[in-house]
């Protein structure tokens, strides 16, 4: 439990444990961060394409409605990249398998879409059913042979429920046997089905049912002195039983390490797989994680109140030193709105990680599902985010090798600003590209506060008369406000509708001037997807500087 008391103060209360304590002295925010994740490991680099727009449902159905998406996207020219499968393309939710019925013809479509220069992700979760026919279900039974699975204190298997048909056993990924097993089935999947990346869900682990069969036992590991207030209080609910034994210990003291435990050998399967830099993308996290993943945070709903709230965990996800984080655009569970679905895929167009996901059941949510001016707009928008990747890749580049934030709140830049610490409803790309997303219906105008600086508006050009004070900015409809501060030399270059087109296009620099007239920035630029380029020294890196009196490039 975490409680806040107006003191102010922090009060943590735990189930027990190892305590280590580090301090981070800064003193500044950004220097806390790199200071931090120099300790955990620093970011890694994400491939150019990541960075593109990413599309999503759980619940196409069948590969004719993906087909249709996919074309209703190419229809209205929408920047586009990569588009995920959710579990409705495996055959009854088995890993490592897709529906030969309904997704007929699969392996050869997403072989076309890469020709067209677009990438995949597929989904596999950490769930394996134990009930198939014995030798027709090779996953389960290499796993029975090679003993991966997390087991019960008495060391048998740990059976819970999942998605798949049947029961099921759940992969211990701190047991060097089970990162064997994984990356073979990961490799032997790559000959089916030409991914580019994974995203692993459900690894809390995510079980149906309290604990496995059948219960938990009465003991001091399951229900300890201690509980913090968590669902159903108990530490069994909805995963396994605490005194469930893997590889590293009891569950107790490893359940927050499963979806880390499972990151790394996924990373370092997709760049064997691919030959290319990792794309793994998982729903748990822990201390560390960002070094081989990225996150989305969760299963949000389609309201007003859970848009405003990505801007925090996409804020807070950077604190932790994983900068590649957004949220399901136009929210996951419920429906959609027209109005929500537009605001949201304007702010979603500048998460670090931009993907429009869904659930099964839901209407239609993709940009292009609403018609002409929807499209139009959400083109218009993704457009500018696409123009400005090259400032973006930048900014991962900067956290990689030096561990910085790439989305970060005003208060990183403008620490000294008491108004800026609490401002959590704009942001910042880096330390000069400013997001005001409209966050509430039927609003056609934003409040944004201007720290000191000289502050442009992306649109316009016009230097801002505005400095350290509220403005209320124009918002209508078709647009969100966006901000470039002076001082700043920004990359860019032409957009398309993938990066695979856009970075064949000419580049561009905006040079915005501070109230001294001077400027500086930076252009990190590599092959965009070959694995280790910084290490490898394989990369161009430009500094520039700008003033009336000279510039050097």
């Amino acid at each position: 439990d975490v409680s806040l008391s107006p003191n102010p103060a922090l009060t943590f209360r735990t189930i027990g444990g190892i305590l280590d304590f580090y301090v981070f002295l800064g003193p500044t925010p950004e220097n806390v961060v790199q200071q931090y994740t120099e300790a955990i490991g620093r970011p890694h680099m994400p491939a150019y394409w990541s960075l593109g727009f990413h599309l999503s449902r759980w619940g196409y159905g069948s590969i004719d409605a993906l087909k249709k998406t996919v074309d209703r996207m190419h229809y209205y020219d929408i920047p586009y990249d990569v588009q995920h499968l959710d579990i409705d393309y495996m055959e009854r939710r088995m890993d490592f398998t897709y529906d030969k019925v309904n997704y007929a013809g699969l392996p050869e479509y997403l072989k076309q879409l890469k020709k067209e220069g677009m990438h995949n992700v597929v989904i596999l979760d950490p769930f394996i059913t134990k009930d198939e026919e014995p030798g027709t279900y090779r996953p389960y039974d290499l796993g029975e042979e090679m003993g991966v699975w997390v087991n019960n204190s008495d060391g048998t298997p740990a059976v819970g429920k999942a998605w798949p048909p049947g029961d099921s056993v759940f992969p211990d990924y701190t047991n060097p046997s089970t990162v064997e097993w994984w990356t073979q089935l990961c490799l032997e999947l790559k000959d089916v089905l030409d991914y580019d990346g994974i995203w692993i869900d459900m690894n809390e682990p995510s079980n149906f049912l309290k604990g496995q069969f059948p219960g938990c036992a009465a003991n001091n590991i399951n229900n300890p002195p201690f509980i913090p207030t968590i669902t159903d209080r108990s530490l069994a609910q909805k995963t396994l039983c605490p005194d469930s034994k893997t590889y590293l210990g009891e569950h107790y003291d490893t359940h927050s390490l499963f979806g880390w435990s499972q990151t790394e050998p996924t990373f370092n399967v997709v760049q064997q797989a691919t030959g290319k830099r990792a794309f793994v993308l998982s729903r748990s996290t822990f201390v560390g994680s960002g070094k081989h993943g990225g996150h989305w945070l969760g299963d949000n709903f389609s309201q007003w109140r859970d848009m405003h709230l990505s801007i925090i965990g996409v804020l807070e996800f950077n604190l932790f030193g994983i900068p590649y984080i957004g949220a399901d655009i136009c929210g996951f569970n419920y429906n959609t709105t027209y109005e929500l679905c537009l605001r949201w895929m304007q702010l979603g167009s500048f998460y670090p990680f931009s993907r429009n996901h869904n659930a099964e059941g839901n209407m239609e949510q993709d940009p292009a599902v609403f018609g002409k001016e929807f499209a139009k707009i959400a083109r218009a928008t993704l457009r500018i985010r696409y123009s400005l990747l090259p400032y973006l890749y930048t900014l991962f580049y900067e956290s990689h090798v030096h561990g910085n934030t790439v989305a970060r709140s005003l208060m990183h830049e403008f620490t000294t600003d008491q108004q800026t610490h609490g401002i959590d409803t704009a942001f910042l790309w880096g330390p000069a590209f400013m997001i005001a997303p409209v966050l509430e219906e039927a609003t056609r105008s934003v409040d944004v506060y201007f720290p000191e600086a000289r502050w442009y508006d992306y649109y316009t050009v016009l230097p801002s008369t505005w400095t350290k004070k509220y403005a209320t900015v124009a918002a209508p409809l078709s647009k969100i406000p966006l901000f470039i501060r002076g001082g700043y030399i920004l990359p860019e270059q032409a957009p398309a509708t993938t990066t695979t087109k856009s970075r064949l296009n000419p580049f561009g620099l905006i040079i915005a001037l501070d109230e001294q007239g001077e400027a500086s920035g930076s252009l990190f630029w590599d092959d965009g997807d070959s694995i280790d380029t910084i290490e490898k020294e394989n990369y161009f890196l430009a500094k520039y500087t700008f003033s009336k009196v000279s510039s050097n490039v």
